[in-house]
């Protein structure tokens, strides 16, 4: 049994106090404590504390600096419960301390996972190019379950990612203007499943985007990439540079009328 001698307010905290205490070798340093513990415990100066007393005491500070913790940081935006135990776990908070905080936090209403997945949803819509299955993919890695995750995706309709999609596959093709109209549909087609389109509405985005050159522009791509592939082959010639010229030219998607077009062009030139 242990007595309290003192209580001051710390400096450069006022919410928190030190509570010095006699352990029957005169006054030392003890603990400190919220001020809502300190209430709660209705701690005094005379007061008398077993080891369980103590114990209690302790364990209900340790949950008031965790929620102070993830108070903190909910107000810098909105949190999932997962976020907000994997934040209170890497703080070095033991579970059950991580419990109660979340009882707490939820019982105020401070996080709600069905809110955070509709404000996250409309977030990700607003200011990013992402497809339905990255924002499904990053709401799981946020702890939000497959149920509300697809009701908060409801927010985001087929015609919506199809008008994205749209746009994504149009800077396709300006971005590689110097490919064949084969590469420009599988690098547009690549980005947008990277990006988390599904295969349906990457179908319909190509359909309506329509990338056809005409066939100046295959012309300038394949003159281009020929001129790239006749520098690597130039110490070749005859009919192994020709074979050489087709396969590179063919693997960039250009057609093989277009390519054996192509090495006649060069050839007249060279001669």
């Amino acid at each position: 049994m242990a007595i309290i001698t003192k209580i001051t307010t710390q400096k450069k905290n006022q919410d928190r106090f030190n509570i010095f205490m006699d352990y029957g070798k005169g006054e030392e340093y003890a603990f400190s404590v919220d001020t809502e513990v300190l209430i709660k415990f209705q701690l005094k100066k005379g007061m008398e504390l077993d080891d369980l007393s103590f114990l209690e005491v302790q364990y209900q500070d340790d949950i008031r600096k965790a929620y102070n913790l993830a108070i903190h940081y909910l107000a810098r935006r909105m949190r999932s419960e997962k976020e907000i135990r994997d934040y209170l776990a890497q703080k070095e908070k033991e579970e059950p301390v991580i419990n109660e905080v979340i009882h707490k936090l939820l019982s105020y209403k401070y996080i709600n996972d069905e809110e955070y997945a509709l404000a996250y949803v409309r977030t990700q819509i607003n200011t990013s190019d992402k497809g339905p299955d990255v924002i499904r993919m990053e709401l799981k890695e946020r702890g939000i379950s497959e149920t509300t995750s697809l009701l908060a995706l409801a927010q985001f309709p087929q015609e919506l990612q199809v008008e994205k999609a749209i746009k994504i596959y149009e800077k396709a093709n300006q971005k590689y203007a110097k490919d064949s109209q084969r590469i420009i549909h599988q690098k547009a087609e690549n980005l947008l499943l990277r990006k988390g389109y599904p295969f349906d509405i990457i179908n319909i985005a190509a359909q309506v985007a329509k990338i056809d050159k005409d066939n100046d522009e295959e012309m300038e791509a394949i003159k281009y990439q020929g001129e790239k592939a006749h520098r690597k082959f130039s110490n070749y010639t005859g009919y192994e540079y020709e074979q050489k010229m087709k396969q590179t030219l063919f693997r960039k998607g250009f057609s093989m009328d277009l390519i054996e077009k192509y090495i006649e062009i060069v050839k007249n030139h060279d001669e």
